[in-house]
C-alpha cells in the first residue's frame, strides 16, 4: 500500500458517515491547517502540493496568487463542521470537486460546471442536482460578500448566476382550506390530532413539534411561547414560535403527561418518533374516500396525498390571505432575516400573537388554490 503524504489527515463527519482530507503540514516555518474540502486522496494530495507551491512561492517571490474554489469549499466545511446537515453538503462538493476544484474562483461559472452537471443528471433527479449547486452557490457567495485576503480584498469580485434544473415533476405544497382541515383531522387519533392543531396554528415543523420539550415554553404577558434550540431548527439558528389562542390551547392540554416532552409517545413515555405515520397515512385515505360527500367533488391528489408538512404551509398562506405583513410571517415561520430572531420585546411577541390569532377561527379570506 503506498504511503500517505506526510501531512494529510482523514477527519470524519459527527455520525461518520463521511469523511473529508485535513491538511496540517509546517513549510519553512508557515503552517498549512486547513481542510482539503475532498474526500477523494488522489484530489487531497493534488490539493497539497498546491498549497506548498503557494506558501513557497509567497514566501520567497511575494506572489499572492487567486484562491481556488477547492480552497473556498475547504474554508466552507471548516466554519460549518457544527451543520446537521454537513454530510449533505461534502456530498454535494465531491461531485463538482473533480470538475472545479483547482480552478480559481472567477473561473468558477456555469459554463465550468455545466460537465458535473450533465453527468450528475444521468444518475439523479434534476431536484438532486439543484441541491448540491446550492453548496457551490453558498460558497462562491461567501467568497464575494464575506472572506477577505490579507489586503482586504474580496475572494471574488461577482457571484456568478447559476441556474437551476427544471423540476416539473417536483411535490407542490397543498395548503389546506379550512373544511378539508376539519375532514382531516376527524380521522387523526387525539394525540397526532393535537400535534397537527400546533402545526397548523404555529407553522411548526413535524421535528420541531416531536422534540417540543416543556423547557422550551415560556409566558410573555400572557402570550405562549416557544423558545426552539438551534439544532432543532432547519437553518441551524434558535428561534421563538409565538402561539395564538388554538395553539396555546393545545399546549396548555398537554400539561402534566410527562415533566419532559410536550407530546410523549404513549409507548415508550419519549418523544415520538414520527408524525408522518401509519395513523396519518390512514387517516388522509378515509379523508379521502370521504370527500365527495363531505366537501364535494373528486378529492384532489395533493389532499389525497397530503404530506405533515403541508399543515406549515397552510398556516403561512393563511397569513398571507389575512392580509398579515410578509416581515411578520417571517418572523412567525422562523424565516426572519433579522440577525438575532429571539431578542423580541414583549411589546413585540404581542404583536406577533395579534398577527397569529388572525387565523384562528377560519375568518380569514378564502385560499386560492393553485391548480396545475
Amino acid at each position: 500500500m503506498p504511503k500517505r503524504a506526510t501531512g494529510l489527515f482523514k477527519r470524519w463527519s459527527k455520525n461518520r458517515q463521511h469523511y473529508w482530507w485535513d491538511i496540517d503540514k509546517t513549510i519553512d516555518g508557515q503552517r498549512i491547517r486547513i481542510s482539503t474540502g475532498t474526500s477523494d486522496y488522489a484530489e487531497a494530495e493534488r490539493r497539497l502540493a498546491y498549497e506548498i507551491d503557494r506558501v513557497r512561492k509567497r514566501l520567497i517571490y511575494g506572489v499572492v496568487e487567486q484562491r481556488t474554489f477547492a480552497q473556498a469549499a475547504a474554508r466552507y466545511l471548516d466554519e460549518n463542521s457544527h451543520k446537521r446537515s454537513l454530510d449533505r453538503d461534502i456530498g454535494g462538493l465531491d461531485v463538482f470537486m473533480p470538475f472545479i476544484g483547482e480552478l480559481p474562483l472567477q473561473q468558477v461559472h456555469q459554463g465550468t460546471l455545466q460537465p458535473a452537471i450533465d453527468v450528475r443528471r444521468q444518475c439523479v433527479e434534476n431536484g438532486t442536482v439543484n441541491r448540491d449547486l446550492a453548496v457551490v452557490r453558498r460558497v462562491l457567495t461567501l467568497s464575494a460578500r464575506l472572506w477577505r485576503d490579507e489586503n482586504g480584498q474580496p475572494w471574488l469580485n461577482t457571484v456568478p448566476m447559476i441556474a437551476s434544473l427544471p423540476t416539473p415533476n417536483k411535490r407542490r405544497p397543498y395548503p389546506l382550506t379550512w373544511d378539508e382541515q376539519r375532514l382531516l383531522f376527524r380521522f387523526l387519533s387525539a394525540n397526532l390530532g393535537r400535534m397537527a392543531l400546533l402545526a397548523v396554528h404555529t407553522g411548526m415543523r413535524a421535528g420541531e413539534i416531536r422534540q417540543a420539550r416543556w423547557s422550551w415554553c415560556a409566558e410573555i404577558d400572557g402570550h405562549t411561547i416557544l423558545l426552539v434550540p438551534e439544532h432543532v431548527t432547519k437553518n441551524g439558528d434558535e428561534r421563538i414560535v409565538v402561539c395564538n389562542r388554538v395553539a396555546q390551547s393545545v399546549i396548555k392540554g398537554q400539561r402534566g403527561r410527562s415533566g419532559t416532552w410536550v407530546f410523549p409517545s404513549s409507548r415508550t413515555g419519549g418523544p415520538i418518533s414520527q408524525m408522518n405515520n401509519n395513523g396519518w397515512r390512514t387517516a388522509r385515505k378515509k379523508a379521502a374516500a370521504a370527500y365527495p360527500a363531505e366537501i364535494g367533488g373528486t378529492a384532489p391528489w395533493g389532499f389525497e396525498n397530503v404530506r405533515v408538512h403541508d399543515l406549515r404551509h397552510t398556516f403561512g398562506r393563511r397569513l398571507r390571505a389575512a392580509d398579515v405583513p410578509e416581515e411578520t410571517r417571517k418572523d412567525l415561520l422562523g424565516h426572519s432575516t433579522r440577525s438575532i430572531t429571539t431578542h423580541y420585546s414583549a411589546a413585540e411577541i404581542g404583536q406577533l400573537a395579534a398577527a397569529a390569532n388572525m387565523v384562528c377561527d377560519g375568518q380569514s379570506r378564502p385560499m386560492l388554490r393553485v391548480v396545475g
